[in-house]
């Protein structure tokens, strides 16, 4: 058995097919699992070496364990893939993708390039099977042949168009080899011609230098391992050793062990090094494993990916933090001795700690549990190098109003969170140069724009507060921290502050169920979702009843409670729920409603509109500023 690592577009170059056995399963990769974490990797490369960062460590797409079979001397030279097809399969998906749209953007000449690395050329005894040069399972050749053979989107799509079953709300999904075809082309199109939210790296770039520079890095950046087997090797055992389950070491522990094996290197004391700076990572807390995104991962992982993020200003994905460490601490040297590197590593614990399980009295309490509940881990490097400025109270304060209205404006807008990694590694790189302050950060914001990475106006943010369904728009927990603080701001330094401590429910004051017992400001009773369908759409009461429908669900019709209002009550008269609701809740955002003898559209945009005055004084954007 021979192990070589290889550039991914070597695995591909030479004249041979690469051969998946029939008793291999069919292809089964998806998009959440298998083809956008493909592509995040992929994508991460063409960025480096679209920013010119040509030296950064190659990243390894896994292993594949081939197989020589007897082939005649005329014939395609064939390996047998004992392992790896998925991968395989996927791969040369992808070159097919990134071929097709060379060939869309009028770049022949590295289309043709890129054909040498999906099609073999020359002499074939067998063209319709030899020109491929990976052939799957008996079951999978069809969509195959269809997706790498066809040569153009369209002509993939005039293979496979959309179809939809009769009363179905969603198109049925087509064969899975051209839903990674049509995901890789989407993802490709989008990085190199950007949306209508984000503009493409490096856009001041002709798009065929952007395209040659991404082929560099295919060529260069991307490695896979090749397993040759031997005579004597027994492909069976191998392929069982390969995917045994063991249980697999941590980032975290590697890295331990790379610091500790250079303290020893350096006659450094590792224990003492270990007991004052490193015991604290065996902390069950450390080791527990936390949702991030689609990931689920030990903190002790999370904490060492956005420390190394920080520090590089280069978003790290964790399955490249050991590499990435490795490669920064050799390359760069930021650290005298590994006991000061100990030092720092654990000072940024204690720092991250703080970020994930803040204590109410701690200064960074709100802002810490402002981003857990919105899902905004992507700040966190940031919020590392922050706490490592030893910034007065003050300052902490005034930044987390601004990072709180800047990202609670975005999200009520329904702006892209897509972009959020590199603004948060430029807003590093800005306070680094400029140094960390409030009048900094707001500077620095304020120069965003557009819908990728815009601070959004108060007249922005005014007509979505009004208009928007944000019921359906934001989960409990994110309605539920802007009411509460909304709430919280009626009090004065006269009022008693109540402590909550169970969550809260969203409650319709106008309830969704309101045609039985809610009639519509003329007297009329409304009409349900099924008779609108039917009416006729001038007819006075179907106008109503959407108006009422539009407003049902907008912030001024919302509140929160401490335990769900009995559903009789929820659903009556105001008549019946307003006491109710000012006996049963004592928050003072529900005491406001004494005033409204009536709850209809006016008095909903009226509630709306007062919420929203508060609002700004919560999370106000510069006035000298505004357009």
């Amino acid at each position: 058995m021979k192990a070589n690592a290889v550039p991914l577009l070597a695995l591909f170059e030479k004249k041979m097919r690469l051969e998946v056995p029939l008793f291999q399963r069919q292809y089964v990769w998806n998009r959440e699992e298998q083809w956008e974490p493909l592509w995040e990797d992929i994508e991460r490369k063409f960025t480096e070496y679209l920013n010119g960062r040509k030296d950064a460590p190659v990243h390894f797409l896994g292993a594949m364990v081939l197989d020589q079979k007897q082939t005649p001397s005329t014939h395609v030279e064939k390996r047998q893939v004992i392992d790896g097809q998925q991968r395989l399969t996927t791969l040369q998906i992808f070159l097919a993708a990134l071929r097709d749209f060379c060939r869309e953007q009028n770049c022949e000449d590295l289309a043709k390039e890129l054909e040498g690395f999906t099609l073999n050329k020359g002499i074939l005894a067998n063209p319709e099977v030899d020109k491929f040069k990976v052939w799957p399972t008996q079951l999978d050749r069809e969509q195959f042949c269809d997706v790498v053979g066809s040569r153009s989107r369209v002509a993939v799509e005039e293979k496979h168009p959309p179809k939809r079953r009769k009363y179905a709300r969603r198109n049925d999904p087509r064969p899975r080899m051209v839903e990674a075809y049509l995901f890789f082309s989407d993802a490709i199109r989008d990085f190199f011609l950007g949306t209508a939210q984000e503009t493409p790296i490096a856009a001041d770039q002709p798009l065929e230098v952007r395209l040659d520079e991404a082929f560099q890095a295919l060529k260069n950046a991307l490695q896979v391992v090749a397993i040759d087997l031997e005579k004597e090797d027994d492909a069976q055992v191998i392929f069982e050793t390969l995917n045994a389950r063991g249980e697999p070491l941590l980032p975290a522990d590697l890295l331990r062990n790379h610091i500790f094996l250079r303290a020893a290197r350096q006659g450094e004391p590792q224990e003492d090094l270990y007991e004052k700076y490193w015991r604290g990572f065996d902390d069950d807390f450390w080791r527990e494993e936390v949702r991030q995104g689609r990931l689920v991962r030990p903190r002790s992982d999370l904490f060492m990916q956005h420390f190394l993020s920080s520090r590089q200003l280069v978003d790290i994905p964790i399955k490249h933090l050991f590499v990435e460490y490795k490669f920064w601490i050799e390359r760069e040297r930021p650290f005298e001795n590994v006991t000061k590197e100990l030092a720092t590593l654990a000072r940024q614990r204690d720092h991250f700690r703080r970020i994930v399980a803040p204590e109410p009295s701690d200064v960074v309490f709100e802002l810490a549990t402002f981003l857990e509940r919105f899902d905004i881990r992507t700040a966190y490097p940031l919020m590392l190098f922050l706490l490592d400025s030893s910034l007065p109270e003050g300052e902490w304060k005034a930044i987390s109003v601004l990072l709180e209205s800047y990202l609670l404006r975005r999200t009520l807008l329904g702006w892209t969170t897509k972009a959020y990694n590199r603004i948060f590694l430029n807003l590093t790189k800005s306070l680094r140069e400029a140094s960390p302050s409030a009048k900094n950060l707001e500077a620095a914001l304020m120069a965003l724009s557009g819908e990728s990475s815009g601070w959004p106006t108060d007249a922005e943010l005014l007509e979505t507060w009004l208009t928007a369904n944000v019921y359906e728009r934001l989960n409990n927990a994110k309605l539920g921290h802007i009411l509460r603080r909304i709430s919280n701001e009626h009090f004065t330094k006269h009022s008693e502050h109540i402590t909550i401590s169970s969550p809260l429910t969203i409650e319709h004051i106008l309830p969704q169920n309101w045609v039985e017992h809610w009639p519509l400001p003329g007297g009329e009773k409304g009409l349900s979702p099924n008779e609108l369908l039917e009416a006729d759409p001038d007819d006075a009461r179907v106008v109503a009843s959407r108006r009422r429908n539009a407003l049902l669900q907008t912030l001024g019709n919302l509140t929160i409670v401490t335990q769900e209002l009995n559903s009789v009550v929820s659903n009556s008269a105001w008549s019946v729920k307003k006491p109710e609701l000012l006996k049963v809740s004592l928050l003072p955002i529900n005491q406001q409603l004494h005033q409204y003898e009536t709850w209809d559209e006016a008095e909903i945009e009226r509630r709306g509109k007062a919420l929203f005055e508060k609002a700004l004084k919560l999370w106000p954007r510069p006035a000298a500023q505004q357009t």
